[in-house]
């Protein structure tokens, strides 16, 4: 048993997309507390253990697992590899996305499956109902589960009411009810928007949350919780942005809207959902609000009505247990 700098044992975190932005911030500021050993799940090894090392994290505090969120068969060798390494889990945080707002055509998964839709939720999806087991033998007290969520999926907030290319909507759910494979690329099964694509995995990562809560939170204790660490402008999110894009939002965002975050302070936000008592309560979507200020205090954010729809987060699971092979 691994202890921790006050001799209490060091508990475990699972951090999907570890290798940039938010999750290696994350990474970080739980790796530095000498209290949690951090399990980075990324698709490249190389290239997160460079981003390790440049961040001077110990090399006792991570260990780098591969994790390819896109392919089914990825992330369910991802979960035996985890329980052959011994690890127990004491928390898991899905903060991995794609977004590829240029798109005009849809890409597709190796299982078949729109990309961003299948990396973003049916990915995260799977893995969080196969490491439920993990987070219920978990010998810390409130075990939690965080999937990152973001403004553009949530109409209730400024930053959501943008309606370009098109608000998040997820319909009746056509798309998946129709399997979900090409030519279908969107979950309403309409005309393929790649911006919207993005937004409607995020809102489906929201109902997840919700119905993870619904189905378990009582029987197991687990702690569910999402939240919206801020405006991480220069985050790799943005890589297949416009070159101009790339320049102009990370300045706009901090001279004009005052909604711009570090990747260190969202970082230090994810951890702190992660590890902090009053994070405690399940079924929560954490904010900091669309402008920042110094200091700024989390609260709880209401979220879409679609969001809270508890029929369309039942439906949804229904489907996505399909899709991704779950009886």
């Amino acid at each position: 048993m691994e202890l921790g700098q006050n001799g209490t044992r060091t508990k475990t975190v699972v951090i999907t997309g570890a290798s940039s932005g938010v999750g290696l911030q994350a990474a970080r500021s739980l790796a530095q507390t000498g209290q949690w050993h951090v399990v980075m799940a990324c698709r490249d090894i190389p290239k997160a253990e460079k981003a390790a090392q440049s961040l001077g994290m110990s090399p006792d505090r991570y260990t780098i697992m591969h994790l390819d969120l896109a392919s089914l068969s990825s992330v369910r060798q991802f979960v035996q590899t985890f329980r052959d390494s011994g690890k127990s889990l004491d928390a898991l945080v899905c903060n991995a996305a794609v977004y590829l707002p240029l798109l005009k055509e849809p890409m597709y998964s190796p299982d078949g499956y729109e990309l961003s839709v299948a990396t973003n939720h049916l990915g995260h999806f799977l893995l969080c109902n196969l490491m439920l087991e993990d987070l219920k033998n978990s010998s810390n007290p409130q075990p939690r589960l965080i999937i990152l969520g973001t403004v553009t999926a949530n109409p209730k907030e400024l930053g959501g009411k943008i309606p370009i290319p098109a608000p998040p909507d997820l319909g009746e759910l056509k798309g998946f009810e129709a399997g979900f494979k090409a030519p279908i690329a969107m979950i309403d099964g309409k005309k393929f928007k790649s911006g919207k694509a993005y937004k409607d995995s995020k809102l489906c990562n929201v109902l997840t949350m919700k119905e993870l809560h619904r189905r378990y939170h009582d029987s197991t204790g687990i702690v569910f919780s999402s939240l919206y660490p801020g405006c991480v402008a220069t985050t790799a999110l943005f890589r297949n942005s416009y070159p101009l894009f790339q320049k102009i939002f990370p300045w706009f965002q901090k001279n004009i809207t005052g909604g711009y975050v570090s990747e260190e302070l969202s970082g230090d936000r994810v951890a702190e959902v992660v590890s902090q008592p009053e994070y405690s309560q399940s079924g929560m979507y954490w904010s900091w609000g669309n402008r920042q200020k110094e200091g700024r205090q989390a609260f709880v954010q209401e979220v879409s009505n679609e969001a809270s729809d508890v029929e369309k987060a039942k439906r949804l699971w229904e489907l996505s247990a399909k899709l991704v092979g779950l009886s």
